[in-house]
């Protein structure tokens, strides 16, 4: 910046300052360049008379890459408000870009509206970046429409529509565009596999994943481009396969980041692994890469799992005092949870009351799940208290105070929950689960009935439970809360049941859910896994389970 202002005060000097071309390359630097200035940039602006659309478009197209992308529509209304310079192509891509940014889905629209008023909508860029918008603002139905209308679609506009489809969670519609996009012979790129892994990882689909693995060593990505190595990384370790996991990362030794170093870190904590995931960081600070925060939380999160409650408390201390990382909402969240989990009740409420988060709802929402785990009344009161305090109290506490009361036996307080669960319409989440049998991802809802084998799938049920009773499994159910009971089986159950029917004997099953697994079905899939003699894994809102003979990875401790 001091070059281009020594430049600007020699134009001057020339009487130059009024040159539209010079003008406008001293705005362009100053407002896009990574060692421009938009302030400086704003008084450039003011200084040219009767700028036209390209010192418009430099100022819109700064704003829209910085934490103020706001301005970029004030300088679109000031250029069209007085009807000279009209804009072009550059400034509806800028604009959108702008639009994308604030995630401001009427921003969007309003810019749409004109770019169909100037005559641009259906430019190859405009429209591309008018899909990007409307995709990171998560309104599908219209990025589905602008994606449906454009007459070419380069590789952005395919990715995008993609990653739309993979935020949302609909990863079938994801999988749909991605074949599209391979008939039209449009070929992938790390974005594209980064996306499409991701939606890998949260749907559990191993077998699609391990096929973009195979693409990306075809294509040459896993040796030059981290992200999507990273992107692996991950997608194994939620999948379930650990070892693969290993493998990609073993691969990338000679070039870890400190983000493939947290994909493997965090990868391990949801497995429970937390002693490999403190080996790795011990072995990750020996190399020389600093941890940041993303570490510190992945590795806390396995301290918890596996209940290393003095190896969490450790790391928890170095994180300021030897790292200069200062720890954060999540990070005080993670301890809570780890003394939590551990019944040290009193201990987490201590930890809650000395922190700088106090204030902050989602550590009292994690003493009170820890009391519905160790069934602590007392406990679960003073969270609650604190949560109806902070004007935080929730449908999901409702429900976990409900579930505690139920499981304690507190008639009293159980029924005047439930009146205030049913009076202020209180819904709880639905539960849903995902599991890949053939390559193919199914999903299923609590008593489901949709599918076409449905009444196969709901009488395998039957049988699961029956030859689990017959080896000792006791039906896990509060004599109070059945709520959720009354409307069916779980969906894990049936996710369960399906893979039995349609995989061969021996062949091991992987289940995706979005809520906590409850007792029963947890209690009854180390029993399924006996009787059926197969390796179950299911990956739940909280950590991963991996049952065999009869018995559970987590130890019972989740």
């Amino acid at each position: 910046m001091q070059r281009l202002k020594k430049i600007q005060a020699q134009v001057h000097i020339n009487g130059h300052q009024h040159d539209p071309l010079i003008s406008n390359k001293l705005l362009s630097f100053c407002a896009i360049s990574r060692s421009g200035d938009t302030t400086h940039a704003q008084t450039l602006f003011t200084q040219i008379e009767n700028p036209q659309t390209e010192a418009f478009n430099s100022m819109i197209r700064s704003f829209s890459q910085t934490p103020s992308p706001q301005k970029s529509f004030f300088y679109y209304n000031l250029m069209i408000t007085g009807g000279v310079p009209s804009p072009d192509a550059f400034t509806f891509a800028f604009l959108f870009k702008a639009c994308e940014r604030s995630r401001a889905e009427t921003k969007s629209r309003e810019a749409h509206a004109s770019a169909i008023r100037y005559g641009f909508v259906s430019d190859v860029l405009v429209a591309t970046n008018l899909l990007s918008s409307y995709s990171e603002n998560g309104s599908i139905d219209s990025a589905k429409r602008v994606f449906d209308e454009m007459r070419e679609k380069d590789l952005v506009a395919w990715n995008s529509m993609i990653s739309c489809y993979v935020r949302a969670g609909l990863h079938d519609e994801a999988r749909k565009v991605y074949d599209f996009m391979r008939y039209s012979e449009v070929g992938p790129d790390g974005f594209t596999l980064v996306a499409l892994l991701s939606s890998c990882a949260e749907a559990g689909a191993l077998n699609f994943g391990v096929r973009l693995h195979r693409l990306a060593n075809e294509s040459g990505l896993c040796d030059r481009n981290v992200i999507v190595c990273n992107a692996l990384v991950d997608m194994y370790a939620k999948c379930g396969r650990l070892d693969l996991a290993w493998g990609v990362f073993d691969s990338m030794s000679s070039h870890c980041e400190v983000s493939t170093w947290n994909s493997m870190i965090v990868g391990l904590g949801v497995h429970g692994r937390g002693d490999e995931a403190v080996s790795i960081f011990d072995r990750m600070v020996v190399t020389g890469i600093r941890p940041n925060a993303v570490t510190f939380l992945g590795l806390l999160s396995g301290c918890s799992h596996q209940g290393l409650v003095r190896e969490g408390l450790h790391y928890f201390g170095l994180m300021s005092s030897k790292f200069n990382v200062k720890p954060g909402i999540k990070h005080y969240g993670c301890l809570v949870d780890l003394l939590g989990r551990a019944g040290m009740l009193e201990e987490a409420l201590a930890m809650i009351r000395s922190s700088h988060c106090s204030k902050d709802p989602v550590l009292w929402r994690t003493l009170l799940s820890a009391s519905k785990v160790h069934r602590n009344v007392e406990m679960g009161g003073v969270a609650n208290e604190n949560l109806v305090r902070l004007g935080a109290r929730n449908a999901g506490e409702c429900v976990l105070l409900a579930g505690l009361y139920a499981e304690t036996g507190d008639k009293r307080a159980f029924a005047e929950m439930r009146k205030t669960i049913k009076r202020k319409g209180i819904k709880t989440a639905p539960g849903w689960s995902w599991i890949e049998v053939e390559g193919d991802v199914r999903r299923f809802g609590v008593g489901d009935k949709s599918h076409c084998d449905s009444d196969a799938i709901h009488e395998k049920v039957k049988e699961m439970v029956h030859r689990a009773m017959s080896i000792g499994y006791v039906e896990e159910k509060s004599k109070l809360f059945v709520a959720e009971e009354s409307r069916g089986c779980h969906s894990e159950k049936l996710a369960i049941a399906f893979g039995l029917l349609r995989t061969t004997e021996q062949t091991g099953l992987r289940v995706v859910k979005n809520l906590r697994v409850c007792r029963d079905c947890h209690a009854l899939t180390k029993f399924v896994s006996k009787a059926f003699g197969r390796e179950i894994i299911v990956r739940d809102r909280v950590r991963f389970h991996h049952f065999k003979d009869g018995s559970c990875s987590c130890n019972d401790f989740w």
